[in-house]
This record gives C-alpha cells, structure tokens and sequence, in this order.
C-alpha cells in the first residue's frame, strides 16, 4: 500500500537518504553517487522553501512506513513565471511500475490546479523509455530536444523538454 503526502522538515533525514539510493541505483537522477553535497540542515531549509511557496510542493510516496519516491514540483519565482512550474520525480526501481508514478502525478496535478498554475515542465533523457511512457500517460508531450544535455561517462546525452498545459 503506497500512501502519499506532502513533506515536512522532519522527513528531511529520509529524503536525503532517499535521494542518495536514487542517485547509486540509477543513472537517470541528475547527480551521479557520490556528488550529492547536500547535508541534513539544507534539506531541511529546501523542505521549508516548498512549504513557504504557494506554488511548490513536494510530495512523498511512503510504503510500509518508509520513503520509496517522491516528486517536487518548483514554481516559477516572478511574475513572468509564477503560472509555470518544473517537476522532478525520482522513485526507488522496487517500487516502479505499480503505478507510484502515476499516483504522485495525479496529486500534483490536482494540487497545481488548486494552486493556479498552468504550465507543468520537466527534462527526461531520451532513452529513459519507462520515464517517457509514465510522462506521455499523465498527458506530457515533448516541446523539444536539448542535444547534449548531459554528459554520462563519456557518452553524451540529450534530453527532452516536455510539458502539459493545464488551462488555455
């Protein structure tokens, strides 16, 4: 049973942990193991960032009582932007394909909606072939290709832009 809610500073320890797993077990995370600086008191001030915006959030998906996903989604932080938000999700691979994404993507949209915002964004490496599915089913479609977005080893790596409009 997958239970989602928002984060508070307290969760902090184990979305750092969390995070950390991300970042060993797969090479679809943004930071590379080992690359993570930061430490528990940051976490904390970054949970307390989400819950001070009014157009962020960060959302938890706990299984038997432990972290095993979670997806922030950061508001845009002028008046040019404030509508617009970019989501990242990461979730532990024991827990894909059970429908953890889908659920996390559902109650951001339905939180975003209440929130006012309009445009949803994200970034997701072009061979992420799991990613690109879940991102298409929850109505995302790619804006565009950043070529050589990211470099993983040796090998170059491009990334799509994508994004859902939430209201005309």
């Amino acid at each position: 049973m997958i239970t989602l809610r928002r984060l508070i500073p307290a969760d902090a320890a184990e979305l750092l942990t969390l995070q950390h797993r991300l970042d060993d077990e797969t090479s679809f995370m943004l930071l590379e193991p080992g690359e993570r600086q930061s430490g528990l008191q940051q976490v904390q001030d970054m949970i307390q960032g989400f819950e001070r915006a009014d157009n962020s959030i960060l959302i938890g998906a706990e299984a038997d009582g432990k972290l095993a996903g979670y997806l922030s989604l950061r508001g845009g932080s002028v008046k040019r932007n404030r509508h617009s938000a970019y989501l990242v999700i990461g979730i532990l691979q024991e827990f894909q394909g059970i429908g953890v994404g889908a659920a996390l993507f559902q109650e951001m949209e339905n939180w975003a909606k209440g929130a006012g915002l309009i445009r949803l964004e994200l970034t997701v490496m072009t061979h992420n072939t799991k990613a690109l599915a879940l991102y298409a089913k929850c109505g995302f479609e790619i804006e565009g290709t950043k070529r050589k977005s990211l470099r993983i080893g040796e090998a170059w790596v491009d990334e799509y832009y994508m994004s859902k409009i939430l209201a005309d």
